[in-house]
This record gives C-alpha cells, sequence and structure tokens, in this order.
C-alpha cells in the first residue's frame, strides 16, 4: 500500500490549522503531508502506525510528526461495528516550517526547538507531565482565535524544546538518505552507515571512517548506540525495507537485497526480531 499525500484545509486568516477529527472512526488513510502535526487522541482506542513503528493509542495518546512521514491511525474494530456508545474524536495540528517567514527557525530562540523537529522525522510519542501540558493546550486551542491561539502553538513549542519525556517510533532507516553533516566522529559514523547500508558495508572500513581500531570502535559504538555495529546496521536495514514494503508491486526478494541484505533467509530473520512479524505479515498489516 502506497502512502498518499492529503492536506488539511486551512483558513485564509490563519497561519496553521488546528482541526478537531471526529466521528464513528478516524478516516484518514496511510498518508503523507508536507506539514508537522500534533494528534492528540481525546477519545478512542486502536493502532497507530508511523513510518515503519506500529504501537496502540488511547485517551489522552499525543504523537508529534515531522513532514513527510506516512502514518495512519486506526480505530479498534469495535467502532467500524458500531459496538461503541460515544464517537472517536482527536485534535489535530498542522503547521509548516515557516509559517512565520523564511527567518523563522533561524532566530537564536528557536534552537532548541529545531533539534526536536529534526527528531520528528521519525515520530515522536510524548508522555509525563509534557503531555499532561500540551493536551490542556490543545484542548484550549480549539475555541482560540488570534494572538491567544499562536501563543498556545508557541507555548507548545517550548514544552517539546525543554522535555525529555518522549520515546521516537520509526526507525533511523525509514527517513533513508537523511542528510547529515556533523563534522565530530559520531556524526561522520552515523552518516556513513547511512550512506551506505545498502552496500556491503563492513566494521574495519567504520572504524577507519571513524580514526579508531575495531576493539575500541565496537565499545565506543556501543556505548553511543547501545547496541553493536551489526544490530545498528540490520535496525537501519529493516526500517528501510518496511518503507519499500508499502509498494505492492514490489516483491520481497528484491526489497531484501535493496535493503542491505545478502540472502533472504537473513533478511527474514533479522525483520522477525525487530518486528515480531515476518516481511510479509508487516505487508499485510499496513494494508488493512
Amino acid at each position: 500500500m502506497k502512502a498518499i499525500e492529503q492536506r488539511l484545509p486551512q483558513d485564509f486568516d490563519k497561519s496553521f490549522v488546528v482541526f478537531r477529527e471526529t466521528g464513528k472512526y478516524f478516516p484518514c488513510p496511510w498518508h503523507f503531508h508536507p506539514e508537522y502535526e500534533l494528534v492528540l487522541v481525546l477519545r478512542s482506542t486502536g493502532r497507530r502506525m508511523v513510518g515503519d513503528h506500529i504501537g496502540y493509542f488511547n485517551e489522552g495518546d499525543l504523537v508529534f510528526m515531522g513532514a513527510g512521514i506516512p502514518h495512519v491511525w486506526i480505530n479498534d474494530q469495535e467502532f467500524f461495528n458500531g459496538q461503541v456508545d460515544y464517537d472517536a474524536d482527536a485534535i489535530v495540528i498542522h503547521f509548516m516550517d515557516r509559517f512565520l517567514g523564511e527567518q523563522f527557525l533561524s532566530i537564536p530562540e528557536m534552537e532548541n526547538f529545531k533539534n526536536i523537529l529534526r527528531l520528528s522525522s521519525r515520530g515522536i510519542v510524548l508522555y509525563g507531565e509534557t503531555r499532561e501540558k500540551i493536551n490542556a493546550l490543545m484542548k484550549n486551542m480549539i475555541t482560540m482565535s488570534g494572538l491567544k491561539r499562536l501563543s498556545a502553538l508557541f507555548d507548545i513549542f517550548d514544552l517539546l524544546a525543554n522535555s525529555t519525556e518522549y520515546e521516537l517510533l520509526a526507525s533511523p532507516g525509514f527517513t533513508q538518505k537523511i542528510e547529515l553533516k556533523s563534522t565530530d566522529r559520531f556524526g561522520k559514523v552515523t552518516e556513513y552507515i547511512m550512506r551506505n547500508f545498502d552496500k556491503d558495508i563492513t566494521l574495519p572500513e567504520a572504524a577507519s571512517i571513524a580514526n579508531m581500531a575495531v576493539t575500541t570502535f565496537c565499545n565506543f559504538f556501543r556505548d553511543h548506540f547501545r547496541v553493536t555495529f551489526v544490530e545498528y546496521v540490520n535496525t537501519i536495514r529493516v526500517g528501510y525495507a518496511c518503507k519499500l514494503l508499502g509498494d505492492e508491486d514490489r516483491n520481497i526478494v528484491e526489497i531484501a537485497y535493496e535493503s542491505g541484505f545478502k540472502n533472504l533467509a537473513n533478511f527474514n530473520r533479522q525483520f522477525k526480531r525487530l518486528k515480531n512479524m515476518t516481511p510479509s505479515e508487516y505487508r499485510r498489516t499496513i494494508s488493512a
């Protein structure tokens, strides 16, 4: 199933969208758009897919997503069958990165927020006090207008920029070929992996990029990434494969090799280890 581009209508006198999504179930298909998006579930339960991540949502669930990442919220079957006595209900905020002008993100005050925008390319689920404060702001924004509405959005930006109460959802490989220009050792290694995971990538070559002996590099990598080099590369490859599996015209063998795996058996094994399902099962899940 290919993701389709969808856009929310925007009022001519407003710089960003605040939208109430309510009905028997959430109607949006697997889709993407150029806007950043915050989704707050007020009522309903079900399964959400963000990139190659599959999770579950219920009341109060709050997710922040970057531009271009495909996603969908699928209600539990009881909502489709009419077996619940209330409607699915959510609040959605859409904004462009330059909705207040070309220089908006260049001002010093936005520096911390820019980091969250970069992380949002993988989707971010928020929790704790940060989630509670943002939820309260979003509920109030529905009836706000003018500068109060804009001020509430900036309050949300501030909470996002200064919070550590979040988890990233999609794997880095799903947003393949990320532009990385960091000059430090950590950045050089990450850039090397992202640019070469679909090739015959080797541990000695990666160690040379970091200007380290192989043993030293292995310890360095585990300290920074909390997994081995090989495990991390396989995570990237599986994430990219998830992206390709959305195209139903491509066969799984082709996808395995294009994602950097040398044989189908290893691809299936690593995919099952990381996603708790086979590639075929994953394809059926996102097509449901």
